[in-house]
Formats: C-alpha cells, sequence, structure tokens
C-alpha cells in the first residue's frame, strides 16, 4: 500500500482504491460496569478475565480490525495488527484468512499493519490471545469479502450469485467451469464502472468446520523464508539515510533518580552531535553508536540514588500476610474446616526472573514538524502510539508506529522505552534516531517478573480425600504497573500475579484463594504467562505433597477431584493422554521418577509429565510429556512448537534463573551471570494436541508454562525424596533439601 493511500477505518465501510480493493469490518468491544458492591470474589474474578482476555472492556467500536487488498493483477494480501516474535502467528492468522476466501495458503500475502495501515487493535500481542481474539472476526471479513466478489463476479456474468461456484481465488460458472474470473479480474471489472458502490453483503455464511481445508492442517511458517535469507527487518535492523545513534544516561540503582545534568565533556567526543537534557532525561545523538556511549559517560550528572535495598529486604516485604489480602475465589467454606485441623501446610518461593529475549530494546524514530514515525520492535504498537504523542506534544494521529519483526517478546515489549527515547532525540535534532538497548541496560533497566511467596493448606477426611484446601499468595505488579490506576482501587490485587493462582478442581467442596499485592522499588510487569508458572508450581506441588500424604498415586488423586462438568472431562483428558505418553506407572532406571501437573490458563488445559534424576546436586529432566487442550488447532506443527518453547523456557527458569537486588542494583548485566537453558540440559519432548468438544480456539503460547516446574519438582520428589519448595533448584537448594 503506497503511502499516499487513506484507509477509512469506519465499521462496515468498504470501498475501492487506486491500486484494488480493500474490505474492513468492524468489532465492538465488551463494556464493563463493576459497582461498588458487586460480589467481591465474583467481580474481581469475572474483572481480572475481561482485562486478561482478547476483549478487553470496550476501545474498538466503529473501527476495523481486519483489511483484505485485492489488486487487479490478482494480488491477495492481508493485513494484521498481531506482531510475530517467533511464536508462528502471522501463519495461523494467514490460514484463517486463507480457509474463508478459499485460497492455498500460497495465494495470500501477510503484511504487518501499523498504527496508520491495516487494522487497529488497542490489546497487542499479548496473553496468548492473537487467534482467540480475532478468529471469529477475521473469518467473517474473509466471508464476506468472498460473497461480495461473488455477487461482483455475478454481475459480470449475468447471472445470479447462486450459479457461481467458488475456485482457487476465482468464481466459475456452475454450468461450465471454463468460463471463470480471479478475484483480481473481478475487481478490474467492477473498477471499470466508475462511480458504483461494491454492494454490502451481510451475514455471510462461514464454512463448517467439517469444511475446512487450510484450518488444521500443519502449514510452513510464513515467516521463515525472511528470516533465513536475511530479508526480515527486527527493531536493531531498521536505517534510515543521515541517522543518528542514540544513548541515554541511566541510573544505576533502583530508586535512583537524575537531579542535573550539564554536557560536561561529551561534546568533546567525536562524532557527537548533540546533548539533549530535559526534565529527568540526558542523553546524546552521534554518528555511531560507540561515540554516542562513550559521550553518555563523560556527561556531568548528579542524582540521587535512593535507597540501597538488599534481596533479603524485598523477600520479607513479598510475603503473605503483608498488607491487605484480597479474596480472588471462595467455594464452599475452606477456613472453617481448616485452622487445627489442617493435615498439610507448605510454603512455596520464586524469584524475580529477567526476560532475556535475543533482541533487546530497539526502535528507529523520525520526528519532523507535522508527523513522527517510529520503527520498533514492540508488542503494542496501540498502547506505546499515544505515548509518545504526548512525550513529543503531538496528536495521536500524527504518529505512525510500524512493528517490526522480534527477537522475542515475552512480555518485555509491552512496553517499548526505546521508541520513547528515540523519538525525544530525533525531535530535538531533527534527524532520525536509533536507540538500540545494550544487554546490560536490558538486564538492569528494564521490568522483570515479580517476586512471589504462596502458603498452601490441605484437610483430608478419613477416606483420603481432600475437602478443603486454601492458597494464599503474595507478589509485586505484573498488570498494575500498566494499567490505569483506578483496576489497582478495583481489584485490590495484581490480577497477573493471581494468573494460575486459584484451585480448579472442582471435586474439592471446599476452596480458597486469597491474594496479597506487594508494591516494591523493583519495575515489575509482563512476564510470560505472568504468574502462571509460580502459582501452577506452588498448587501442582502441593498437590502431590497431599497425594502422597494420603498414600495415593498423585495421578490417581488428581482424576478422583475433578469435577464432571466439562472442564473436570477435558482436564481428565490431558492428564490420562500425558501419563500414556509416558506410560505412568512403569518400570523406570534407577535414580528415575515421574512427575505428572496440570493446570488451566486461558480455557486451555495442559498436562505434563517430567521424568527426572539427579546428576551429582543437578537436577537432570530427560523427558517431558505434554498433552494440550487449545480448543480447535489452527496449525498443530505451530502450537507443538509452542509448547516445546514453553517447555524449555519455563524449565530455564525453574533450573537456572534467578535476578537479585545488592546494594540497591540488580546484581547481573549479561548470561554469565544470568545462565539460560543448554542445548545440552534440554530435554526431549513430546506433545499430544486435544481439541475441546465445541472446537473453538484458545491460547496456546502461554498455557504449557504452567506444569513444567511443579513436574520436574514432583519428578525429583519421585526419584530421591527431596521436595523443592523454591525455585529456581539450584545444587545447592538440592543439596541443602
Amino acid at each position: 500500500m503506497t503511502s499516499d493511500q487513506k484507509v477509512t477505518k469506519t465499521k462496515r465501510r468498504w470501498r475501492p482504491t487506486r491500486r484494488g480493493f480493500l474490505i474492513g469490518t468492524g468489532i465492538v468491544g465488551a463494556g464493563v460496569a463493576l459497582g461498588i458492591t458487586f460480589g467481591v470474589p465474583y467481580g474481581r474474578l469475572q474483572l481480572a478475565r475481561l482485562l486478561d482476555n482478547a476483549s478487553g472492556p470496550g476501545g474498538f467500536d466503529a473501527e476495523p480490525w481486519m483489511w483484505f487488498e485485492i489488486t487487479p493483477d490478482n494480488q491477495i494480501r492481508l493485513y494484521v495488527s498481531k506482531v510475530e516474535m517467533g511464536q508462528g502467528i502471522h501463519t495461523a492468522l494467514a490460514q484463517i484468512g486463507a480457509e474463508e476466501l478459499g485460497l492455498d495458503l500460497s495465494q495470500l500475502e501477510l503484511l504487518q499493519g501499523t498504527t496508520h495501515v491495516g487494522p487497529a487493535d488497542g490489546m497487542g500481542t499479548a496473553g496468548s490471545s492473537s487467534v482467540s481474539s480475532i478468529y471469529d472476526p477475521l473469518r467473517q471479513a474473509a466471508a464476506t469479502l468472498r460473497e461480495m466478489l461473488r455477487v461482483e463476479a455475478a454481475t459480470a456474468f449475468g447471472v445470479t450469485a447462486d450459479q457461481l461456484v467458488l475456485g482457487s481465488a476465482s468464481f466459475a460458472m456452475i454450468t461450465d467451469t471454463s468460463k471463470s474470473m480471479t478475484f483480481g479480474e473481478i475487481v478490474a471489472h467492477h473498477q471499470a464502472r466508475a462511480g458504483d458502490e461494491w454492494e454490502t453483503v451481510e451475514g455471510a455464511t462461514l464454512k463448517s468446520i467439517d469444511e475446512f481445508t487450510v484450518i488444521g492442517k500443519s502449514a510452513q511458517r510464513v515467516d521463515i523464508p525472511a528470516k533465513v535469507t536475511g530479508g526480515a527487518g527486527y527493531g536493531y535492523d531498521m536505517r534510515m539515510d543521515g541517522m543518528l545513534y542514540g544513548a541515554i544516561w541511566r541510573t544505576p540503582t533502583l530508586e535512583g533518580k537524575l537531579t542535573s545534568a550539564t554536557p560536561g565533556d561529551a561534546n568533546n567526543v567525536d562524532g557527537v552531535t548533540q546533548v539533549v537534557i530535559e526534565d529527568g532525561f540526558a542523553g546524546v545523538a552521534a554518528s555511531s553508536r560507540e561515540a554516542a556511549r562513550t559521550a553518555v559517560s563523560r556527561l556531568n550528572v548528579t542524582w540521587d540514588e535512593g535507597k540501597r535495598w538488599q534481596q533479603a529486604e524485598l523477600d520479607e516485604l513479598v510475603t503473605v500476610g503483608n498488607g491487605n489480602g484480597v479474596l480472588i475465589q471462595k467455594e464452599g467454606d475452606a477456613p472453617a474446616l481448616l485452622g487445627e485441623n489442617t493435615t498439610l501446610k507448605a510454603e512455596y518461593r520464586t524469584p524475580m526472573a529477567a526476560h532475556a529475549s535475543m533482541e533487546p530494546q530497539a526502535a528507529l524514530a523520525h520526528v519532523t514538524a507535522d508527523k513522527a514515525t517510529i520503527w520498533v520492535s514492540t508488542q503494542s504498537q496501540g498502547g506505546i502510539q499515544g505515548r509518545i504523542a504526548d512525550v513529543l506534544g503531538m496528536e495521536r494521529d500524527q504518529v505512525e508506529v510500524i512493528p517490526t519483526y522480534l527477537g522475542g517478546g515475552f512480555g518485555r515489549k509491552v512496553e517499548a522505552d526505546a521508541s520513547l527515547e528515540a523519538a525525544i532525540l530525533s525531535k530535538a535534532t531533527g534527524k532520525p534516531v536509533h536507540v538500540g538497548w545494550d544487554r546490560a541496560e536490558e538486564m538492569r533497566n528494564g521490568y522483570f517478573r515479580p517476586p512471589t511467596h504462596s502458603v498452601l493448606y490441605a484437610r483430608l477426611d478419613d477416606s483420603g480425600r481432600l475437602v478443603a484446601i486454601e492458597h494464599r499468595q503474595a507478589s509485586s505488579d505484573v498488570a498494575f504497573s500498566m494499567l490505569p490506576g483506578f483496576v489497582a482501587n478495583i481489584m485490590g490485587a495484581d490480577f497477573g500475579a493471581w494468573r494460575g493462582g486459584t484451585i480448579h478442581y472442582g471435586g474439592i467442596p471446599n476452596r480458597q484463594a486469597m491474594a496479597w499485592h506487594v508494591p516494591l522499588p523493583v519495575r515489575t510487569g509482563w512476564w510470560r504467562g505472568l504468574g502462571l508458572l509460580a502459582n501452577t508450581f506452588a498448587i501442582e506441588s502441593f498437590l502431590d505433597e497431599v497425594a502422597h500424604t494420603a498414600g495415593q498415586d498423585p495421578l490417581a488423586f488428581r482424576l478422583a477431584h475433578l469435577g464432571n462438568d466439562d472442564h473436570g472431562q477435558r482436564m481428565a483428558a490431558v492428564l490420562e493422554r500425558a501419563a500414556e505418553m509416558a506410560e505412568w506407572g512403569r518400570s523406570l532406571p534407577a535414580g528415575h521418577g515421574l512427575g505428572i501437573a496440570c493446570c488451566t490458563d486461558v480455557d486451555t488445559v495442559v498436562a505434563q509429565v517430567a521424568e527426572v534424576s539427579l546428576e551429582g546436586d543437578n537436577v537432570r529432566v530427560h523427558n517431558v510429556w505434554a498433552a494440550m487442550d487449545p480448543g480447535l488447532v489452527i496449525n498443530p506443527d505451530g502450537a507443538a512448537a509452542q509448547v516445546e518453547g514453553s517447555v524449555m523456557m519455563a524449565l530455564s527458569s525453574t533450573l537456572l534463573e534467578e535476578l537479585t537486588i545488592v546494594d540497591g542494583e540488580v546484581s547481573v548485566r549479561n548470561f554469565d551471570r544470568y545462565p539460560l537453558l543448554t542445548m545440552k540440559q534440554a530435554p526431549h519432548v513430546e506433545v499430544a494436541l486435544l481439541e475441546a468438544p465445541d472446537r473453538k480456539p484458545r491460547g496456546v503460547g502461554e498455557p504449557p508454562m504452567g506444569p513444567v516446574a511443579a513436574a520436574v519438582a514432583n519428578g525429583l520428589f519421585a526419584a530421591t525424596g527431596k521436595r523443592i519448595r523454591q525455585m529456581p533448584f539450584t545444587a545447592e537448594r538440592i543439596a541443602a533439601a
């Protein structure tokens, strides 16, 4: 699409363009009203689900989410708002669009939308919602386009629309299929009738699932060719003629604040173009990145370092009971049955963690008097557009944010700090400026997964049945740091932090969960799965302990406590399938053990079995068998890859990753002190995909993170009798156990 084209974003409005034909479809987001007297646990849970799911509380009225473009030479393009960060989402969305248009995947070109071209999207690419949120509107848009083309082709042939049959990017006469028109020829025919409007088709019939030929089939990734040939552009790759490189002074301490700055000797560094000092900001633009970084080190700055926090102080803060607990689940009356009658109590902790994505923050900004164009690695182009406009003193529609490919996101690139910094420097210099963080900046100046503390209580009856369970959880900001303040006032505790923290076993009559929100001096926020990994580690490890206390098999114990509803049946199916793959109950090599765990997240259910042993004091995970029911699977190969990637990332966090604070500073600067899972340490992973009876797509990218740590901990106990209740499972903690 050329820059001089205008795309009118109005609900259900279609129009021809100079090059071809565009179709958009509007979607109205669900509104939300929550009264102060609304049932507190239920209200919080419902609001959390609404904020954390695909639709969000409004914001999309009269805004198109999808645009197709067809040119007279039969080029068919789909513009999408969701960004590709290695998760394969562009392939899945292309499959959905191709399905309703009757295309082979190779006939549809998928292009990344921007804030000015293509779909509007206030939710960004997060929350495992990319497919589930736009599956229906994308199918409806494609089906509507298909039927509008059918009507136009019927006009060209002088017949009624029901006398045409859909071919491959074409329509043909039923009575004589040699008489056909491609989609491009149909567009050209319409353009020849200058001045005529396209006839809108309401209520186009969608294909039935049984008719699918593209959805549900494994497909080659549409982004791989460009990545293999080097044609894919990432934030760090963006370049413009005459551009400068930017670097910014950053405080080394958690609470540090810049109080004043002068250029000092920065202007004496060869290549420096300009020193930019504004309220709380000091940066340099130069002809090379090295020059910019060198110059920043020569600025004359004064700063308030704040308190020199230690990790032990933060751990003490993040403790259940600090502040006011918020009730997030209440089924029956667990507290009445616990207290002195508690059979088992256990505590679990998880540390702060970095995102450790391959590509740090990076953006290129070109700011002129009346427009700003930003190329950036971001998960939320719509979200940062307004922030950039505010920083520059521009109107929102004067700022175009163009997402690039992402070298990993994991929640870190919902916020794109580099784009704001590049915009400030570009405005000051009048030239394009690229800002790319180095690894130390990414490790020390980003935001992190918050630490957690969980305490669980359980009561068994005389028959060994679990009759009451309570989960108490404490953490810091995950979603609150990114949302308006009123959300925190309503919710009380951060719904992102207690994601996965409620008890999903419907066969336990008395279940309660409470959450404590603890503000910290550390910047914490989104991390893949939010609180899912930490909370599932606590709950599923504890259930394993309860099962052993009852003298029961951990798999049988779980199955016995599931509800008889649809969720319980889906959970039973994945548990049994994972156990079947692992041959649960078989004889194992000496020193090996099997651990099982499961979770529900974004209505996707996952169960995993891990085969674990000890090599010295180091945990060795040999195999992971994973069964997942995400509803309708769009691309089986892509979904399986997501499970495999989740297992590896979660296992790395389980065994190795821990971010600590020493003297008020983040203690790591690079991977030498923040190791990640190596290929040698990686287990074999086997994946089974089940589908829910309703065949509706759910999330895939984050749910498989949940069970990993608990499955490994439970497998370790089965192998050695050592019970680990704190991540990561280091050699020191294993030895202490």
